[in-house]
């Protein structure tokens, strides 16, 4: 995986002379986009990509503790896209009240549990977009850590996630 996003991220930055990052830690041309923590606003960036999705969100997690992300599937489910999550175990074994505010808003949370460790930071939008990075949905990823954010938006690559998160699902509980 890790070769894959380097080698992905080589590519988009080798194909472009125009391209640029911007100070804020954003690269943008479409239809890639690159965020980077420190600096990045890389939170408001994913919160941006849920807020135009129109259908449907799937979410594969390993840590989930981001209150401006879990707002917006909150409210992508309340104008009718179908959001689903499918966290790491680790998720539900604490108390974690946004665990409670997305079930109380009737948002399907499975538990990847087959793995040691559902290590995917992934989020899939109306079937032609995703979001991968090393950036967890998390405070601390936008805030205290180095991290990674990027958003391709290609219905193929879509498909091929779509495909492992449908894998990953079936073994789910």
């Amino acid at each position: 995986m890790r070769f894959f996003l380097f080698s992905l991220l080589l590519a988009i930055f080798t194909m472009s002379t125009s391209s640029s990052i911007s100070a804020a830690g954003v690269f943008r041309q479409a239809p890639y986009q690159v965020c980077f923590t420190p600096g990045g606003q890389c939170t408001s960036l994913i919160v941006k990509a849920i807020n135009k999705a129109k259908a449907s969100i799937r979410v594969q997690a390993y840590s989930f503790t981001s209150w401006p992300i879990a707002n917006a599937l909150i409210k992508a489910q309340q104008r009718g896209a179908k959001v689903e999550l499918l966290l790491d175990k680790s998720n539900f074994r604490k108390r974690y009240r946004i665990i409670q505010a997305l079930k109380s808003n009737k948002i399907r949370l499975l538990i990847d549990a087959k793995p040691a460790i559902a290590h995917n930071k992934v989020i899939i939008i109306d079937d032609n977009m995703v979001i991968t990075g090393s950036f967890n949905f998390t405070y601390s990823a936008q805030k205290r850590n180095a991290e990674n954010v990027l958003i391709i938006k290609d219905k193929k690559l879509a498909d091929l996630y779509i495909k492992n998160y449908n894998k990953r699902r079936r073994v789910s509980k």
